[in-house]
């Protein structure tokens, strides 16, 4: 196929190795790794291939689940800078907010400007919410997400070059992961409003069966919190 030719070329190769200078999907990889199985004309995508289809959230969409008879509503807001006026129209009434974070853009810019970093931007929309007075009683879980691509990134990109703060290994991931965790947790001005955290791979459906059925647990434990003490 001329197209897995194309992709196994060097120079394109090379050029794939700067990705972080354009925006590129993080699914291109994934789906010219397997362009022989999805050229096939008998293809079905798989249920790998369907996760992998990213699409980005724009306006506002409600999920409504149940997780072990106990049902929840998730309200998923787009993050593009076009879309975030429209968030305060959800906050109403909410108990807890899954802000969702791209572990391993720390050296990409912003679609929108070309100069943010995207991981600093991150930062201050974190610090905005958690220090929101109408969330005072809100539960805040962070998720710092793409986990598989972290890993694969420290193996080249040094995270000293974005943040030369980091004190640590830069190609160990827990280093990384704690730098980036206590990034956050520094935005907190009351230090004594808990912040939960948990390391993410979307596109890995065990791993996000597992925290979410932990982020339930959080979600109820803390909702009891706030009756026993109304």
């Amino acid at each position: 196929m001329a197209l897995s030719a194309l992709w196994a070329d060097a120079g394109i190769q090379e050029a794939y190795a700067r990705r972080s200078e354009f925006q590129l999907s993080e699914s291109v990889k994934y789906f010219l790794d397997n362009l022989d199985r999805i050229g096939q004309l008998n293809y079905i995508p798989s249920r790998q291939d369907i996760l992998f289809a990213r699409k980005a959230t724009k306006g506002i969409v409600e999920h409504d689940f149940v997780i072990k008879k106990i049902p929840f509503k998730m309200v998923d807001v787009g993050g593009q800078r076009s879309q975030r006026q429209k968030w305060f129209q959800c906050f109403d009434g909410i108990t807890s907010i899954l802000f969702m974070v791209s572990s391993s853009e720390y050296d990409q810019v912003l679609m929108e400007d070309r100069r943010t970093n995207r991981l600093v931007e991150s930062m201050n929309i974190f610090e905005t919410i958690v220090n929101n007075k109408l969330f005072l009683n809100v539960s805040i879980i962070l998720f710092l997400n793409k986990t598989d691509l972290l890993v694969e990134k420290i193996r080249t990109v040094d995270i000293r070059k974005n943040f030369p703060e980091f004190r640590g290994d830069p190609r160990r991931l827990e280093d990384v992961q704690m730098f980036l965790v206590q990034s956050f947790r520094r935005k907190r001005r009351n230090r004594g409003k808990p912040l939960f955290h948990h390391f993410t791979t979307a596109v890995d459906t065990e791993n996000i069966r597992f925290v979410f059925h932990a982020v339930k647990d959080t979600i109820l434990q803390e909702n009891l919190k706030d009756i026993m003490l109304q």
